[in-house]
């Protein structure tokens, strides 16, 4: 699409952000019969990667996609869980069901979500910023974009904010305010080349290697993992940086203390309760720009594809009942909430507790779950299995969570 100084687009949707989030919800908009654009500031989608890239396999059927082998690096048998003295458990595929999953090649995945939007007859522009927002009377009319320094306007019915964490579409909207320190977590990851480990298992460490968060190993292939950890950025007093953690972790861990790192991502998560609104009139966001990261994990793939197939199945009506006002946008809030908020609140609370257990603590319950045959990965099973060991503990996680 070639862009001239001063340019006004006209669409039904515009849709801010290329993820995962943002394909989808074009993907979905653009089926019912939308015309949508969607702008990506990147100069390629997906790339570069900021991402653990991995995934559960839950939402396949849902999102009407065959398979993601093409995206895959590798599938998972299952999960390890390391407490801070070394003792394992093991969660596997008849444990985890269909949350066990795939480590992603991100860069390839976010193209194929973006390829199914295309064929849908969605547009995109790569390159190319969203810088304000377009209002009148109140009400969001559009975006000013540029690209390749050129200015523009996108004018549409509905606009989509799907700009990732801390979103400046949402911040513009006035939608929400800036997240509080203990909710957001701070990410470093390295890919290693060369590390011994069990390449068919996820691998996860908890406790002060990674204060208020943990450590992942994510295998890419048999000797090749991403391996990054996430802390609560309250937790950061100046003195040592996430980097500085990891590689704490890796030379003190002989299987991955060999290993040579060809690429390295940081950034940050957002591991928050859901806010009160992800819409304004004229604007709704998605993924996570709206904060649907699951609090515990830290993932947001997931749930933003599935919430970006509310949110496009819902513009397009929306756009066709040419109605955008503040009260006709409850239904999108109503729809994804349904469909996830009970557990991303479960999940936060569960994040809030684990964020008070100390090193011994979760030696114990590690220690305690792999004497056990857990039949299925619940919090009551869990407080079940550690019951049977360490009761004196059970009373203390009731509490919390």
């Amino acid at each position: 699409m070639d862009i001239q100084e001063g340019d006004v687009l006209n669409y039904d949707i515009v849709i801010v952000g290329g993820g995962p989030a943002g394909s989808a919800a074009a993907r979905f908009a653009a089926k019912e019969g939308a015309e949508v654009l969607v702008l990506e500031k990147r100069q390629e989608i997906g790339s570069p990667v900021r991402c653990a890239e991995g995934v559960s396999l839950s939402w396949l059927e849902e999102l009407e996609i065959d398979n993601i082998h093409s995206s895959t690096s590798r599938v998972m048998k299952g999960a390890t869980l390391y407490s801070p003295a070394g003792h394992k458990l093991k969660i596997t595929e008849k444990l985890a069901g269909n949350e066990v999953g795939v480590v992603l090649e991100r860069d390839h995945f976010d193209k194929e979500m973006a390829r199914l939007a295309v064929e849908e007859g969605a547009d995109f522009m790569v390159k190319t910023s969203a810088v304000g927002l377009i209002k009148e009377e109140g009400i969001v009319k559009g975006v000013k974009a540029k690209n390749l320094g050129k200015e523009f306007e996108v004018r549409a019915d509905l606009v989509i904010g799907a700009d990732g964490f801390e979103s400046q579409v949402g911040r513009w909207a006035g939608i929400y305010e800036s997240l509080e320190p203990k909710d957001i977590m701070t990410c470093f990851q390295y890919r290693l080349t060369g590390i011994d480990m069990d390449p068919d298992y996820t691998h996860f460490f908890m406790g002060s290697d990674a204060p208020g968060g943990y450590v992942w190993v994510f295998p890419k292939s048999e000797n090749t993992a991403n391996v990054g950890l996430g802390i609560q950025f309250s937790r950061l007093n100046g003195e040592k940086t996430p980097k500085d953690y990891l590689d704490e972790f890796i030379e003190s861990h002989d299987d991955y203390k060999g290993g040579e790192p060809v690429d390295m991502v940081a950034g940050a998560v957002a591991v928050t309760h859901p806010p009160e609104k992800v819409t304004a009139p004229g604007i709704l966001l998605v993924g996570d720009a709206s904060r649907v990261v699951d609090p515990m994990t830290g993932g947001g793939i997931v749930n933003g594809l599935i919430q970006g197939k509310i949110a496009g199945k819902f513009a397009a009506e929306a756009v066709k009942e040419g109605r955008v006002d503040e009260e006709y946008l409850q239904k999108y809030e109503e729809q994804w909430r349904d469909k996830m908020e009970d557990k991303l609140w479960r999940n936060y609370m569960a994040k809030e507790a684990a964020m008070q257990l100390n090193d011994e603590t979760f030696d114990k319950i590690i220690d305690a779950l792999s004497d056990v045959d857990l039949e299925t990965v619940t919090i009551g099973a869990i407080l079940d299995g550690v019951k049977k060991k360490y009761p004196e503990l059970v009373d203390e996680f009731k509490e919390m969570i």
